[in-house]
């Protein structure tokens, strides 16, 4: 047995606006068919699952169980201070001396995802 991941599912009090988030910090556009006020929005990835932003009543309340990892394609520095100007929030900085690590953000709703080295920074700290 096989299944084929269709989408990312992501519980959140206003769909569109975090929707909005997430694509800006993909640089990818919601679905042509989403506005302002649907309970359901899609923001279309290039490759592999969609990100469908799901409308529920009920505020998040405790820590993800599942989240996003993103690798930049500028450097994890650049991309952490940019992601905070879009309306990110810092989590926990798990950022070590040598380069390691990861930052942890959460988006406007709270949800969490980590901020990974791009492999620029991994290039530099590998040799």
């Amino acid at each position: 047995m096989v299944s084929v991941v269709q989408n990312v599912a992501i519980d959140c009090v206003n769909a569109y606006e975090l929707a909005r988030f997430w694509g800006a910090v993909t640089g990818c556009p919601l679905h042509p068919r989403d506005e302002p006020g649907d309970r359901e929005v899609q923001v279309m990835l290039p490759e592999g699952p969609l990100l469908y932003f799901n409308q529920v009543p009920e505020p998040k309340t405790i820590k993800n169980r599942i989240h996003l990892c993103l690798r930049p394609t500028t450097s994890r520095e650049e991309e952490v201070e940019g992601l905070l100007k879009l309306g990110a929030t810092l989590v926990a900085d798990r950022r070590e001396p040598d380069g390691a690590g990861w930052a942890v953000l959460a988006d406007p709703e709270g949800n969490e995802f980590c901020v990974l080295r791009s492999e620029s920074d991994r290039a530099a700290t590998s040799s």
